[in-house]
């Protein structure tokens, strides 16, 4: 169903935009490059290393795509361009901005000045910071902040002088800046993958899904556990694991009492009754455990999956396709796949799968 916008504010999709822009991890930019080209017609502009790519269309084309930023998997975020901004005077930014914005014409819920993840845009963090300040307390002026408005405003700056002046619409982008979850490591878990299991339910499920298939007095089965990063994240919640490893498991995790480690193969276990979570971070090639898990789901072991994809050196973009083919040829194409190179992946994707769409489980 689509969502209906006020008569005073325009349909997001009608935004004029000159391409898209989509953030990375640095090192990804051809993968996300090559992705972003299936979705919507242009050509791609990019630097190796930069954290972002531009979709660049001729003038007079539509820029637009049917996908989100929850559709592509190295995509942190999409947004639609509507101008840049170059050699901008350090002492007012917001002369050069201002007149790219108001062109925007409509009011924004919120404004987010940002920089890519890249060495570049870090050392760009406290310019961000003011600039921000700086930016929201102009618009408040002109009252083109509207709480209501579907639209958010986006300000990438690529270098103390020069930016991109960008929109997202709210309820189909990413809802954090630069599409990085901010995170802190919770005390007491044993290893810093934790994060990748706890971005990943944010990432890939959504608030209601979170609510019914993270209950407590679930089932896993963590393969590849030891220490334990990922196994904390299910015993956080009250789920009931078995984690599988021939290596030691965290001593304070085991005292849970929600915890059980089987020292055993990962790709030979299999479990005695079938479990609602199947988790698994080995590091193993990509399509072998993805071959595994989708054994899993049409065997009828588990009834939902998350699990990293550790990807080669090169044909990266190729290697996830196949990959992401044999779990859904497995099942007859009858798959549930969402995929995403998370802030706290490294070479690697993670993926969650089920059988079909499973919106009416409980």
């Amino acid at each position: 169903m689509k969502r209906k916008t006020a008569a005073s504010e325009p349909d997001p999709r009608a935004i004029a935009a000159t391409a898209l822009l989509a953030y990375c991890r640095p090192g990804f930019e051809g993968e996300c490059a090559q992705e972003l080209a299936q979705h919507a017609s242009g050509f791609p502009r990019t630097e190796r290393g930069s954290g972002f790519v531009e979709l660049v269309q001729a003038k007079g084309a539509d820029a637009g795509t049917h996908a989100t930023w929850r559709d592509l998997i190295f995509a942190r975020q999409l947004l639609r361009v509507l101008g840049r901004a170059a050699q901008m005077s350090r002492t007012d930014r917001l002369a050069s901005l201002l007149p790219i914005i108001e062109q925007g014409g409509p009011r924004w819920r919120d404004a987010w000045v940002e920089a890519p993840d890249s060495d570049a845009g870090r050392e760009l963090a406290p310019l961000c910071r003011a600039l921000n300040a700086a930016l929201v307390t102009a618009l408040r002026k002109k009252r083109s902040l509207d709480p209501a408005a579907p639209l958010r405003l986006h300000v990438c700056l690529t270098a103390p002088d020069a930016a991109i002046v960008a929109c997202a619409d709210v309820a189909a982008s990413a809802p954090w800046p630069g599409g990085i979850p901010r995170l802190r490591f919770p005390r007491g878990a044993p290893s810093r993958s934790t994060l990748k299991l706890e971005e990943a339910f944010l990432v890939l499920l959504d608030e209601d899904e979170r609510t019914r298939w993270l209950k407590a007095g679930m089932t896993a089965v963590d393969l590849g556990a030891a220490p334990g990063g990922w196994t904390w994240q299910l015993a956080h919640r009250s789920i009931r694991t078995t984690a599988i490893d021939n290596g030691p498991m965290d001593a304070a995790l085991m005292e849970s009492g929600v915890v059980e480690h089987r020292r055993a193969d990962g790709f030979r276990y299999r479990p005695p009754r079938a479990v609602d979570w199947l988790v698994c971070d080995m590091v193993e090639q990509p399509r072998r455990i993805a071959a595994l898990v989708a054994a899993w789901l049409d065997d009828g072991l588990c009834r939902r999956a998350i699990f990293n994809l550790k990807l080669p050196m090169k044909k990266r973009y190729d290697e996830v396709q196949l990959c992401l083919s044999i779990v859904r040829d497995a099942l007859g194409g009858a798959a549930d796949l969402r995929a995403k190179q998370l802030y706290h992946d490294r070479e690697e994707i993670t993926v969650f799968a089920a059988r079909g769409r499973t919106k009416a489980d409980s």
